[in-house]
């Protein structure tokens, strides 16, 4: 299983929001970036990924799964942006803010710290457990 971090601006989709739409999920569209498309074309089912609040928050605040491979973005009709389906997994017992994460030696490499912009980036195994530790979560 590989672990991935999706950003969203809570004004316009949060963690609620997620959260709300249950197992069916929703899906993470209108990504229009070829970095962060392609990663999402190596989501498989099963993943899972950080949920995190950007701009005023600036933190991680849950954990999502990935319900649905790569398939056409429904907000477009232009056949080169594709998204993933993802679903709510369970909040984080306490967020991990960014100037937490940046503080964190062991997070020096992590995309998040050296292309903090990306709305859908990799995680590796060894930073989503120190992450998940740091918000007090099972991984």
């Amino acid at each position: 299983m590989a672990h991935w971090l999706f950003k969203s601006e809570p004004n316009t989709w949060g963690w609620d929001d997620q959260v709300a739409k249950g197992d069916k999920g929703e899906e993470w569209d209108g990504v229009r970036n070829y970095q962060a498309r392609n990663f999402m074309r190596d989501m498989k089912v099963g993943d899972r990924g950080f949920f995190y609040h950007s701009l005023k928050e600036k933190s991680v605040v849950g954990i999502v799964e990935v319900i649905n491979e790569a398939h056409p973005d429904s907000t477009t009709e232009d056949d080169r942006w594709e998204c993933v389906d993802i679903k709510a997994v369970r909040p984080f017992t306490r967020s991990v803010s960014l100037d937490e994460i940046k503080a964190d030696e062991r997070l020096t490499d992590m995309v998040l710290v050296r292309n903090s912009r990306l709305s859908v980036q990799p995680v590796t195994d060894e930073e989503w457990r120190i992450v998940c530790a740091l918000g007090k979560t099972t991984p």
